[in-house]
């Protein structure tokens, strides 16, 4: 079928490196390589502020704060922006997110925030103006998996469910997606991801 729309998540799918890059700055402090993914993923107590700054109930500015306490660091100064200072735009599927977009489609961002002030990772990649439509979760109250915002996008959108694809490096996001009837892809390795969306929306 012709697909009219694409969704795109932001980390994993639109930078590249985000990981190693973390795990580098995680050394560059003096910490472990892997303190980063642990203040954010499998601390409670991180986990929970994590999940506050991503719905919007947290501002960048206290979770800097909270977390730097966390890692163990006396400076909570733009900690967001420290650590994602190396990460790099995965160009590959910004053009193709471009080409895309001449070639007619919505194309739209389904990001759970990082925060955007004071520093907006968005802006950094320079992904702004790729989009038709972004929904970023820290605006609405709800992120990911919560099935109320793939419909929130699709509303935006415009469009039916059926005539969208949406690309998601995280497993977890993708299955609600599936079960409204948008057509999902697992970034798992970002060459391979572009070249397979590529065939399936028969874009060069």
């Amino acid at each position: 079928m012709a697909y009219q729309g694409l969704i795109l998540d932001f980390a994993g799918v639109l930078t590249s490196g985000t990981g190693t890059s973390q795990r580098a700055w995680c050394v560059s402090q003096g910490l472990p390589p892997n303190s980063w993914r642990h203040a954010l993923v499998e601390h409670p107590e991180g986990r929970e502020w994590y999940g506050a700054l991503e719905s919007g109930r947290m501002s960048q500015t206290e979770w800097n704060l909270r977390t730097s306490q966390l890692l163990g660091l006396d400076d909570g100064t733009n900690l967001m922006g420290r650590a994602w200072a190396h990460v790099t735009p995965a160009q590959e599927m910004i053009d193709l997110a471009r080409s895309a977009r001449s070639a007619g489609m919505t194309v739209a961002m389904l990001s759970n925030s990082f925060g955007l002030d004071p520093y907006d990772p968005y802006d950094h990649m320079g992904v702004w103006d790729l989009f038709d439509v972004a929904v970023i979760s820290e605006r609405e109250g709800i992120a990911k998996p919560d099935p109320q915002i793939y419909e929130l996008v699709l509303a935006r959108m415009g469009l039916p469910p059926t005539a969208c694809v949406f690309v998601d490096d995280a497993p977890a996001n993708l299955p609600p997606a599936a079960a409204l009837g948008i057509t999902t892809l697992h970034a798992a390795e970002s060459d391979n991801t572009v070249r397979q969306l590529a065939r399936l929306l028969a874009i060069s």
